[in-house]
């Protein structure tokens, strides 16, 4: 016999309460991946569960994965396996780029991309902007690995809405960066993968030679036309120069992509990025290195037809949205 949480839909249980009752029956998390497919894991406990203005939130401490943050009935990212998700996002842009010294992270509000982006050397500023103070107060407590991140005396903790913050301020950056929650229908980002947003927003706030990276969700081969490939061709309409590159995350058991994009050129041979590896970053990285880098910008068959073959340009009328419903959608219904 087993207890069930539902994405969406959490039991009463209250944070900090064990996941285990008094007769040994383990309770489980169940993520919906589709109408079809769950996704679930044994749990230790629920450290914190609740909804805020924008998103249904949890941070709860699994059995195989460790402390893992779920946004709108969605994995985001988990204790153990993170570093590929965020190694993934932040260094390939910093690395690409001549000599990087500012970044906007939009989104972020769990910590783990500014700690990646804190490693460079070269580095002035860091402005992480979430929509969510409960997403980053809660993140800030729990996590202990991204302590020292919210604390450095180069990052800028802004809570705003991204888009909203992008538009107001004068400063333009060397990197930005979309450590956004996947587009659910109803959810608070989907207006941030839009063209309208890329061209007139986020590309204006950029320097000449600036990069934008940004996560593009599943990219496996049953799920990469959900967004994946949308994403990337929205970009493409926007940026001279457009990279896509993938890697399995076994917490978020698919795998996923992400899109590098410039007006410059982006490539640099593998050495050179291990050179640069070297050089630019304190401490050591566990996953990314030059070699894995350019095996990962090549995609099988299926992919590559599907992104060159793409004709969707993401807009507020014409979105594509994974499974799942955020917060604002339940309202409306």
């Amino acid at each position: 016999m087993r207890d069930l949480f539902y994405a969406n839909k959490f039991s009463s249980m209250s944070a900090h309460e064990t996941a285990i009752d008094k007769n040994h029956h383990v309770c489980w998390y169940e993520e919906v991946i589709d109408d079809d497919l769950k996704w679930s894991f044994a749990l230790n406990s629920v450290l914190h569960k609740g909804t805020s203005d924008y998103q249904e939130i949890a941070l709860i401490d699994t059995k195989r994965f460790g402390k893992a943050l779920v946004i709108d009935g969605k994995m985001q990212s988990a204790e153990i396996d993170e570093f590929i998700y965020h190694e993934c996002l932040i260094h390939p842009p910093l690395l690409c780029h001549p000599s990087p010294k500012t970044v906007f992270i939009m989104g972020g509000g769990e910590g783990s991309a500014a700690r990646e982006v804190l490693k460079h050397k070269s580095l002035d500023k860091v402005v992480m902007c979430d929509i969510d103070q409960e997403v980053v107060d809660f993140c800030r407590k729990y996590l202990t690995e991204n302590k020292e991140a919210f604390s450095h005396k180069k990052l800028d903790l802004v809570i705003n809405d991204a888009k909203a913050e992008l538009e107001k301020r004068n400063d333009k950056f060397d990197i930005i960066v979309g450590d956004l929650a996947d587009p659910v229908e109803g959810g608070p980002c989907y207006q941030l993968y839009t063209k309208s947003f890329y061209e007139n927003i986020l590309k204006p706030k950029l320097n000449a030679d600036g990069i934008f990276v940004t996560q593009a969700g599943p990219a496996g081969i049953l799920t990469h036309k959900e967004v994946f490939t949308s994403i990337y061709n929205t970009i493409k309409h926007v940026f001279k120069y457009v990279v896509a590159y993938t890697t399995h995350v076994p917490s978020f058991a698919d795998t996923w992509g992400w899109v590098m994009a410039s007006d410059q050129p982006l490539f640099i041979g593998a050495e050179e990025m291990d050179k640069r590896i070297e050089a630019r970053i304190n401490g050591e990285l566990l996953y990314l290195d030059g070699n894995w880098f350019h095996s990962s910008t090549t995609m099988n068959k299926t992919l590559s037809r599907s992104l060159l073959n793409e004709t969707l340009i993401y807009t507020e009328e014409n979105a594509r949205f994974i499974p799942g419903h955020g917060v604002a959608y339940h309202l409306q219904t």
